[in-house]
């Protein structure tokens, strides 16, 4: 996922000139980039830092897409001042931001720049002074800070670079004492925060902070930047490629092959191996059982096959053409359009995240304007969720971020536009749906937003999928490829089969109370294995009026509503 590779500068000379008294645009265009390289090659283990073991980590998905925005503002920028390249990365990250975690790194570097105005060099007092405003920034960008978070790490960040200063560092010596003091910060999150700590992991977003940092030290001491160490997910974690995503250059073909090695895999030399045929490499473990995938031009097609096949038994092959399927997901696309409501001046439009074509529909059904692909996994950057309504005929939006790892965004977004824009804080694709059937394009738009806010109470919202890893959490012992299942965003409940921990979730959610319970399928699952699920559910609850809607979310075999 990198960007195109800006002119790198030989190591012993970047050290060189951080030893001096001043860093120009150059200089931080080397760091930031390395900081954007180091981030990268550490981006799984970030995103496996979630608190609940569900295949969604994406702290380090989105923090990564947000350096890559900012490091694009500055790839052709031939620029010494290091004001001037600092407020191009600071834009570049304002309209790339994904996520709280991107939101919030975007924050640091707005106050980053805002420090150095158009500076044309900064010393060790500019530094420290920069990292001081970059954290007061952040913190009054949350509505609610919270310790034992990236804006911890930014803090003790700050303090040490301050202190580096007052001890009269170099600009090395101070990075140096600020990586230092980032590692020790996230170590001690836990510390400050319950739930990493019954969980028993460190906050990711401090994590990736650290990664960009130590990224910056280790271009400057000539250390690799490249992928460090192989990682290996749970089978369930795999991101097989959808059809309808543009095909990148040299990526003709996709590659995923099961299989079961005759000894210990050598992980680091596994990729390595692949690295030479191609990208897109990932690697998930069942029980004894490895998945590999690969995208590869069309002339290597076979080659990971035959690597494979020299380490063991191969029980599955699938070489998948990604042009056909980008051209056959055209087709289908056409064939299932949704129409979206028409806007008229004046009017209020609604602009709604949804993960999935099928929810996708549900909302256009519903009378939303504009929709935004995203959700977990793939949230929805600050300039996508802008674009969205900046060309409606109206001043008037609504926006339903269905995911509380929007919310941010959608807020940035708000911030950008002259148009008035109402924030609707839904959390969950459910809480959308109930609050779209509270919307109304005509009347008062606070009014409206009031009757969609009340209306987010009115459902529960259920998830099914599987556990990443082993873990201790609300009472439950999980061990990882369990089912699990979570109810308005709490792990509640675990089971061997998608069926009984649906059947628990539902009990444990008094679906027997209610009147609707409404069933998303998406993840793997196949329509008839979603309708033979939703007879044994109509048998479970009889009472209850129960609706299997198509939802295409990745992930989840089922997203629940309980009215």
């Amino acid at each position: 996922m990198g960007i195109d590779p800006v002119e790198r500068q030989d190591p012993p000379l970047a050290r060189s000139r951080l030893d001096l008294r001043q860093v120009d645009g150059i200089l931080l265009k080397f760091l930031a980039n390395a900081g954007l390289s180091w981030l990268s090659a550490n981006q799984q283990t970030v995103n496996a830092l979630n608190v609940f073991p569900v295949p969604d980590g994406d702290t380090g998905t989105n923090m990564v897409l947000t350096m890559q925005a900012a490091c694009r503002e500055i790839i052709s920028l031939d620029e010494r001042n290091v004001g001037k390249v600092a407020h191009a990365l600071a834009q570049g990250a304002l309209m790339g931001a994904r996520g709280n975690s991107g939101v919030i790194l975007s924050q640091l570097w707005r106050g980053f720049s805002r420090s150095l105005d158009v500076r044309p060099r900064m010393n060790s007092s500019d530094i420290a002074l920069a990292l001081a405003t970059a954290r007061d920034t952040a913190y009054q960008g949350v509505v609610r800070p919270v310790e034992g978070t990236i804006l911890t790490v930014a803090s003790d960040v700050a303090k040490a670079a301050n202190e580096a200063h007052s001890k009269a560092a170099t600009p090395l010596q101070i990075l140096e004492e600020v990586v230092g003091a980032a590692d020790q910060s996230v170590q001690r999150t836990p510390e400050l925060l319950h739930v990493l700590r019954e969980a028993g992991v460190v906050d990711s977003g401090g994590k990736g902070l650290f990664f960009i940092l130590e990224g910056m030290l280790r271009a400057i001491r000539g250390e690799s930047l490249d992928q460090p160490a192989a990682t290996v997910q749970p089978l369930s974690a795999i991101q097989i490629r959808e059809a309808e995503e543009r095909v990148e250059p040299g990526q003709d073909y996709e590659v995923v092959v099961d299989f079961r090695p005759d000894r210990p895999l050598d992980i680091v030399a596994f990729y390595d191996e692949l690295q030479q045929m191609g990208t897109s490499i990932q690697l998930g473990q069942g029980e004894d059982i490895y998945r590999m995938h690969i995208h590869v031009p069309t002339e290597k097609r076979y080659r990971p096959v035959d690597y494979i096949m020299k380490l063991g038994s191969v029980s599955k092959v699938s070489i998948e053409n990604l042009q056909e399927q980008a051209l056959q997901s055209t087709e289908e696309q056409s064939a299932k359009a949704y129409r979206l409501a028409s806007v008229l001046p004046g009017q209020l439009a609604s602009v709604v995240v949804a993960p999935g074509k099928g929810l996708a529909r549900v909302f256009a059904s519903l009378g939303a304007a504009a929709i935004v692909p995203g959700g977990q996994t793939m949230n929805p950057s600050t300039q996508e969720i802008l674009g969205a309504f900046e060309n409606l005929p109206t001043d008037q939006i609504i926006i339903l971020p269905n995911n509380e790892n929007v919310q941010m965004a959608a807020q940035q977004a708000k911030d950008l536009t002259v148009k008035r824009v109402m924030i609707v804080p839904s959390r969950t694709v459910p809480e959308g749906i109930a609050a779209m059937l509270a919307f109304s394009a005509e009347g008062s738009m606070e009014m409206v937003a009031r009757a969609m806010t009340q209306a987010l109470c009115s459902v529960q919202t259920g998830e099914v999928t599987v556990a990443t890893r082993d873990v201790d959490l609300n009472g439950l012992h999980i061990e990882k490829g369990q089912m699990i299942g979570l109810l308005n965003g709490d792990l509640a409940v675990s089971g061997e089969t998608l069926q009984e921990t649906l059947e628990r979730l539902l009990v444990h959610g008094r679906a027997q109370t209610c009147e609707l319970i409404a069933l998303y399928w998406g993840g793997e699952l196949t329509a008839a294995e979603a309708k033979k699920i939703e007879e044994q559910i109509r048998k479970k609850f009889p009472a209850q009026e129960i609706e299997l809607i198509e939802g295409g979310q990745p992930h989840y075999p089922f997203i629940l509503s309980l009215e």
